[in-house]
């Protein structure tokens, strides 16, 4: 599934396989590499130490605001690095930061060589904020060697740079959780005031409105749900109380991290990939943070040897794989380089969000996430189904290859004020699946994993998911949701135009079934599957069961971030009125496996009478189990729709 495993180009220890079996890491392998990423970026800092000028392309905040975001970024690395060692600083990392805080704030907005942008609104070149919270908890983690060692003047410079993130808007999701940040640091220091207090009950207030259950938060009053769970919306509350010795909010956060965890930790593939799926993935194993603050914290459901495993597995994958450059600096991108992947506000110094993995390090060498001997990451075990109602996620893992794909039908990163436009699409929430061997086609090519809808010559694309439910039971699950189908161009819907869609998985299979209401005269219908390299590892499979009239293969030549070019299968139906429409898809590692369309032995789609529901139903050959899906009456755009899924023996 990937090209053969290359060396970091930073020295890292022996491997120790009596310790860590799967991945031979240690703790000092975490401490290396720190080091590592560490005197890679700062071969880029200005004489004063204030900024880390990396080299790439520029944000869309500026050159300076990327320089700022080098030294928040890497001082978190720094920071977890040197506290978990108790303050053991041998390469004297926080003489560099306390450098460059004190040039940094002598002066901030002059535009010189030195000076920090100020903070602002997030309408208005708003990226300092973000990487205030990054300097205000490394500043937390090293107080007694650097904090409480700084001048008073520098102190209250500081300060004083650090509020502006207390006097101005964040963007309304996450970012209310750096403004709280810096005011826990404040607190912390004994300068605390009405501001740092509004600043904490904002954003306490903000996550309860925006947890909505099984362990996911809403990354702001829409329906986003990825990565950010972990490295933001549980990472802040929870160390935050961890490092406060609060029991009373540690118990309240932990336990929803520890409820996260219940899930997340079968996210990840054998060979240690995260799912590739929602923004910023240039953060890369930044999603091991929430496993590794469930660690430290003690609030997780995995074992220390299943925690490592996970967090390691994670690191080593990303550094066997070329995230960074001969250089050592990380990359934009996922292995390497991969513009597709970005987003505006992606800068060259954003991928050292990255150093929130290495929260790990604040559990000391003696504590049992390194003590313990590795233990099987979820993956490693029997084929999983877990559905998540919540969040409209279905997680689906076969051990046989390792690969774990996320069927998406509740996540859209559409805000609720928002109109649904297809020039917003992104490629990395409306798809229909993912998984941790591939990843999405970009918008300049052919959508994988995706229903399209084709009125006027223009292909629709998914926007808002309206989740109709999800649940499983043993080997087998499902999620269903509907969307409105929009265009690009005038007009961008069609008056009464829905699309229901249920995906249903079993082993290695996805059954894919959609009923498409009030398709103008001359509709086409297109389902696609998972984009793969070429004959190679993994492949991916698309057949049509019912309603389907046409099979090719299609072309991504901007392929993906897993490979360069990449092929895709294509379903295509004509369709008027209501359609429903059956396919089987499989993505899968295994060398020889067994033709997806021996896994079915009979569909059946009975005509309904019309304004009735439709019925789809599913004879597996393993078992001959049946697997019948309802949808509900055909009822106006605007009621609601209703989706019943059963599984079990004829």
């Amino acid at each position: 599934m990937s090209s053969a495993p290359l060396s970091p180009p930073f020295h890292l220890p022996p491997e120790d396989r009596t310790l860590s079996p799967f991945t031979g890491y240690t703790r000092a392998h975490w401490e290396a590499a720190a080091d590592g990423l560490l005197h890679a970026a700062w071969k880029w800092a200005t004489p004063g130490r204030a900024l880390l000028d990396l080299p790439g392309r520029p944000s869309g905040s500026g050159v300076r605001s990327d320089g700022l975001e080098g030294y928040a970024r890497t001082f978190l690395a720094a920071a977890f690095r040197v506290a978990g060692a108790g303050g053991d600083d041998p390469h004297g990392w926080l003489e560099r930061y306390a450098d460059g805080l004190a040039a940094g704030t002598r002066t901030p907005g002059r535009d010189d060589t030195e000076s920090w942008p100020l903070i602002r609104d997030h309408t208005v070149f708003g990226q300092p904020m973000v990487e205030s919270a990054s300097v205000a908890l490394g500043l937390r983690l090293t107080r007694p060697w650097l904090w409480d060692r700084l001048d008073a003047t520098t102190q209250d410079r500081a300060e004083e740079w650090l509020r502006g993130s207390l006097r101005h808007t964040p963007a309304p999701n996450n970012w209310y959780l750096f403004p709280y940040t810096v005011a826990g640091f404040l607190e912390s220091v004994g300068r605390g005031d009405a501001a740092t207090a509004r600043a904490r009950a904002r954003a306490f207030d903000l996550l309860e409105g925006w947890y909505r259950g099984d362990g996911w938060y809403a990354d702001g009053d829409g329906r986003a749900f990825d990565h950010y769970n972990g490295w933001a919306l549980h990472l802040y509350p929870v160390l935050d109380a961890h490092l406060c010795g609060d029991g009373e909010p540690l118990a309240h956060y932990g336990g929803r991290l520890r409820e996260h965890l219940e899930s997340f930790s079968l996210m990840f593939g054998a060979d240690g990939a995260p799912l590739h799926f929602g923004r910023s993935l240039a953060y890369r194993f930044a999603a091991g943070a929430a496993v590794g603050m469930g660690a430290v914290s003690g609030h997780t459901p995995l074992s220390p040897g299943a925690s490592r495993r996970l967090v390691s597995g994670s690191l080593r994958y990303f550094l066997e794989r070329g995230a960074t450059g001969e250089d050592g600096v990380l990359s934009l991108g996922w292995h390497g380089p991969h513009t597709a992947t970005l987003q505006r506000y992606s800068g060259p110094a954003s991928p050292y969000w990255a150093s929130k993995a290495f929260v790990a390090l604040l559990a000391p060498a003696d504590h049992p996430l390194w003590t313990a001997r590795e233990e099987a990451a979820p993956s490693d075990g029997p084929d999983r189904v877990l559905s998540l109602p919540a969040p409209g996620l279905l997680v689906q893992s076969t051990r046989s290859d390792g690969i774990v794909r996320l069927h998406n039908h509740g996540s859209d990163h559409v805000r609720p004020h928002e109109g649904e436009s297809a020039a917003e699409a992104d490629p990395h929430y409306g798809r229909f699946a993912y998984s941790t061997a591939t990843g999405p086609s970009s918008a300049a090519n052919v959508a994988d994993n995706h229903l399209s809808v084709s009125a006027g010559g223009a292909r629709s694309v998914r926007r808002r998911i309206h989740p109709l439910g999800a649940g499983h039971g043993d080997g087998w699950g499902w999620a269903a949701s509907w969307h409105m189908p929009v265009f690009p161009g005038q007009p961008p819907a069609v008056p009464g135009l829905r699309v229901e869609s249920v995906t249903f998985v079993r082993g290695r299979h996805e059954l894919r079934v959609h009923r498409v209401l009030g398709a103008p005269a001359g509709t086409r219908l297109e389902q696609t599957g998972w984009a793969t390299a070429p004959g190679a590892s993994p492949h991916s499979t698309l057949h049509g069961l019912h309603g389907w009239e046409s099979r090719e293969e299609v072309r991504a030549p901007q392929g993906t971030a897993y490979t360069r070019w990449a092929v895709l299968p294509r379903l295509a139906a004509d369709a008027e009125g209501t359609a429903v429409l059956v396919a089987l898809a499989s993505l899968t590692g295994e060398t020889d496996p067994a033709p997806a369309t021996e896994a079915v032995s009979a569909v059946d789609v009975p005509a309904g009478d019309a304004g009735a529901g439709d019925t789809v139903e599913v004879v597996w050959s393993e078992d001959g189990a049946l697997t019948r899906i309802a949808f509900g009456p055909r009822a106006p755009a605007a009621a609601p729709v209703s989706v019943s899924v059963e599984h079990g023996t004829r």
